[in-house]
């Protein structure tokens, strides 16, 4: 701990707002997992009935009434299938809408990732300059007046530069899984949602197209 302490004081003031955007990453990542693990779950029972040719619209709703009320795959399969009596132009509207909103939730404060990945390296080159140019102060018309102070820019630029990159790292990680993963949860809302609506559309007797 007291090494941990001694380099963040060695790696100069650009410790400062370089620790900002690490505890802003990982406050980000810590609430998007959070969010995929208690709001983005599909389960695999929900997924075989709605992938079956026809199946029990009753069924459906006892499926989704068994999901936490704020599970996103029951908000949006409980939109369909409430407006399952209405025009299928209204369903189908309906059903984008809903993911629309869901697709919000699930991208919002991922842009502040994406600017760290960009800001965390660039701040960390800006302590690398100035520990170098308080490096280079300390050479003087008379050659190196003190060797310690030298040493100690260095120690700031160093510092700065891989703590810089260690949190660009972290949350071009963070920043493509959950990017992977929510278009992973659309493509699976968009293409169960096509099946819903083509269940919806065959018990009204219009054929089994494609919404």
């Amino acid at each position: 701990m007291l090494e941990s302490w001694i380099a963040f004081k060695s790696g100069g003031i650009m410790m400062l707002p370089l620790s900002l955007l690490a505890v802003l990453a990982l406050a980000i990542l810590l609430e998007k997992s959070w969010l995929y693990l208690t709001k983005v779950k599909l389960s695999a029972q929900l997924a075989d009935l709605l992938e079956s040719y026809e199946f029990n619209m009753q069924e459906l709703n006892r499926l989704l009434l068994q999901e936490q009320s704020g599970n996103f795959f029951r908000q949006f399969f409980s939109t369909v299938a409430d407006n399952a009596e209405r025009p299928v132009w209204w369903l189908e509207s309906r059903a984008a809408d809903e993911a629309q909103m869901i697709e919000h939730r699930l991208s919002r404060r991922l842009w502040l990732l994406e600017t760290t990945v960009t800001a965390a390296p660039l701040l960390g080159l800006m302590g690398t300059i100035a520990g170098m140019m308080h490096a280079f102060n300390l050479i003087g018309a008379n050659g190196l007046v003190n060797p310690s102070g030298v040493t100690g820019g260095v120690a700031q630029a160093l510092i700065a530069t891989a703590t810089g990159l260690l949190i660009a790292l972290v949350s071009l990680f963070g920043f493509n899984f959950f990017a992977r993963l929510q278009a992973q949860t659309l493509d699976d809302m968009e293409r169960l949602g096509t099946r819903l609506i083509d269940r919806i559309r065959l018990g009204k007797g219009e054929g089994h197209e494609t919404a």
